[in-house]
């Protein structure tokens, strides 16, 4: 007997903010309220993403770390996780959430002040949140 698979439903951009060693220290970044940024994320996001905490993502020079995860549909259109350093702002939470909500990674460019907070990680660091 042939059975049908049932197709996985379309999972939403996913964002993890790392909250490890030094993301989210006030003494590391001063002057940023680290305890309620996901939670203005989530807000900002309204639903159109999932916000998940992290342990340390090994990039700590790069505090905050936000990683922007392609939904299923931006990886099938060949969209990848995009790292984000020094998110320390609500500006920069303002833009990550209006991009995601139009679609993130694969499917809508960036604003492009988003350029400036992006940057490469080792492939080590990368397949580690991957994995």
């Amino acid at each position: 007997m042939i059975t049908k698979k049932t197709p996985r439903p379309a999972a939403p951009c996913r964002i993890t903010v790392c909250r490890g060693c030094c993301c989210g220290d006030p003494a590391k970044v001063p002057g940023v309220d680290h305890s309620g940024q996901i939670g203005r994320l989530r807000e900002a996001l309204g639903g159109a993403g999932q916000v998940r905490a992290s342990e340390c993502l090994d990039v700590c020079d790069q505090a905050n770390v936000v990683v922007v995860q392609p939904s299923t549909a931006g990886r099938a259109a060949g969209g990848r996780p995009v790292w984000l350093g020094l998110v320390n702002d609500d500006e920069a939470l303002a833009d990550i959430a209006a991009w995601v909500r139009a679609g993130g990674p694969g499917l809508v460019e960036p604003p492009g002040v988003l350029d400036l907070y992006e940057f490469t990680v080792s492939r080590r660091v990368g397949k580690a949140l991957e994995g």
